[in-house]
């Protein structure tokens, strides 16, 4: 009966221990939980409903839980930590559900943040003010550790803190505003470009194609021109129309014989080509009944009986003939003006056209050229050659050609460079259009390291050295990350942040070339947070940007934490 009566007393002593203090919660529970440990008398494990215990159980420093939900004020169940090692009790466990159900040791922390601290943390003997600043996971005080409230002051702070972070995230918002408006501004820009560079192109083929007509016009006159400068520099003008005429004078002796032989010839096949028809016509049956042949012989008479126009004159032969004959054989020896003696007789003749009115004039050498060029074109005329090379006139013109055609291929690369620079990827709003090129840069131990938007990272020794290119802008990229944000707010927080992919950096020794991944964070400055090596050459580089704020909730205050 006595010793009933101790173990009543001590049940009783123990009842204020395990309710607490924070309206009817145990000791250690967050409002959110609160639900759980409504019952007076009794509770039921959270994650394995099927054991019940009773409320003396509760925060009694044993665990009684698979789950650990009976001892959310104490460390007894801390072994259930995926942090702590297997003991035999997860072996006694098998079957049941073992995850802890409680995030940790529940700090109220009034004045701040309410928070969890691990249960491994719990009556450790240290205080652990930066997530329990009210010091109450040290309520045991373990070897005489007393951890006073500090929430206060660090409440204060934090609050200050905050207050500069919302201010600094309304300006990084405020920028952000303005980049994308600078953004569109080169965009529009490059849109414009495009625009007025297919105007610039259409401008050029047609230039291209009008110096190259010039071209073809100034050759072919050229093939055809009367008078060329001759590469003997002393010879004067007359020299230069006498060997002129006698050239001329010897095509149209020539394109006379040829056309003289081609007629005597044509004559000749006509008389024996009649004379056929004639004897056809004489001796063919008239009795044959075949009608080709009856046509044939009608078409002959008709033509015997058409007016043939004159007979061969033989008089004309003698001149034909006579025209055929060399020029000296006809009394013109061409030496006896090739000298350029007679200066004033060499004026006359190039001012003869002078004497001729001006319409006239202009008419007649249009005509004599067109003519020539004529002539050459139906090989009647052979095209005269220049003897040193082309002149100075098809030169000009093939070099305005070429140097159209070279304006012209940089016009249609320019063009080309403006449409890819279009389509590229610079984010959400083109935000990054506006930073590209912009670097950024922090010191870290015995380097400096260094950004620069949508082109390369770079690791700079400040003892002096070649650079190292850490990697190449490649891509832009999403991904998820989980991360505490210190006081000042130079950190990734949890979601989805814009990453930077850079890679074909300078090849490591016995190791890949580097490569760096940028994962950007809303801040008011564009500004290197934190550089590691993750793996051998292969980096991360966390960067605050204004550029990014606003995408995926970054930038936007954080939810109040309200006490149920």
């Amino acid at each position: 009966m006595r010793t009933l009566a101790v173990l009543l007393c001590l049940n009783c002593a123990a009842i204020p221990y395990v309710v607490g203090s924070e309206g009817g919660r145990p000791r250690g529970v967050g409002p959110e939980f609160a639900k759980f440990y409504k019952d007076a008398t009794s509770f039921t494990c959270i994650s394995n409903p099927s054991i019940s215990l009773s409320i003396s159980q509760v925060n009694d420093d044993y665990c009684d839980c698979p789950d650990g939900s009976d001892e959310p004020g104490t460390s007894a169940c801390s072994y259930l930590s995926p942090l702590s090692p297997h003991t035999l009790a997860h072996q006694s466990n098998a079957g049941v559900n073992t995850t802890l159900a409680l995030p940790g040791f529940y700090c109220k922390n009034k004045g701040h943040v309410p928070s969890y601290v691990p249960f491994e943390h719990v009556n450790d003997g240290v205080c652990d003010y930066d997530v329990c600043c009210d010091g109450s996971e040290e309520w045991d005080h373990v070897g005489g550790t007393k951890c006073e409230d500090k929430c206060q002051a660090l409440g204060k702070e934090w609050r200050k803190q905050g207050e500069a972070r919302q201010k600094s995230l309304g300006n990084a918002g405020r920028k952000r505003k303005e980049l994308v408006a600078e953004a569109g501004r080169l965009r529009k820009q490059v849109e414009d470009r495009i625009q007025s560079l297919g105007t610039e192109i259409e401008g050029g083929e047609l230039k291209v194609r009008q110096l190259e007509s010039e071209l073809t016009e100034i050759e072919r006159k050229e093939k055809g021109k009367v008078v060329r400068a001759s590469a003997d520099k002393e010879m004067g003008k007359m020299g230069v129309l006498v060997g002129l005429a006698k050239q001329r004078t010897e095509e149209l002796r020539n394109a006379l014989t040829r056309v003289k032989s081609e007629r005597d010839s044509s004559r000749s096949r006509l008389q024996e080509l009649e004379g056929i028809l004639s004897t056809f016509k004489e001796e063919y049956n008239p009795n044959f009944n075949d009608e080709g042949v009856k046509r044939a012989v009608r078409a002959w008479e008709d033509y015997a009986a058409r007016d043939k126009g004159p007979e061969p004159d033989a008089a004309h032969d003698r001149d034909l003939d006579a025209f055929t004959k060399s020029d000296k054989e006809n009394g013109l020896d061409w030496e006896e003006y090739e000298s350029d003696d007679e200066e004033s007789d060499t004026e006359v003749l190039y001012a003869f056209e002078a004497y001729l009115p001006s319409s006239l004039r202009t008419w007649l050498d249009q005509k004599l050229r067109d003519l020539r060029l004529w002539m050459i074109d139906s090989g009647i005329l052979a095209g005269t050659a220049p003897s040193t090379g082309e002149s100075k006139g098809v030169t000009d013109a093939k070099n305005r050609v070429s140097s159209a055609k070279k304006d012209l291929d940089g016009l249609h690369k320019s063009h080309r460079e403006h449409q890819e620079d279009l389509e590229k990827d610079f984010g959400l709003d083109d935000v990054f259009r506006a930073m590209k090129g912009q670097c950024v840069s922090t010191d870290s131990g015995e380097y400096t390291y260094e950004l620069c938007f949508l082109d390369k990272t770079t690791q700079m020794p400040k003892k002096g050295g070649a650079h190292t290119n850490m990697g190449n802008f490649v891509r832009l990229e999403t991904i998820v990350v989980d991360e505490d944000v210190p006081p000042n707010g130079k950190g990734l927080g949890s979601g989805e942040r814009v990453a930077m992919k850079h890679e074909n950096g300078q090849h490591c020794w016995n190791g890949p070339n580097r490569s760096t991944m940028v994962v950007l964070a809303c801040a008011e400055e564009n500004e290197i947070w934190k550089i590691m090596e993750e793996e051998k050459c292969v980096y991360r580089m966390e960067v605050g940007t204004p550029a990014v704020c606003g995408i995926g909730g970054e930038g936007k205050p954080a939810p109040a934490k309200d006490e149920l």
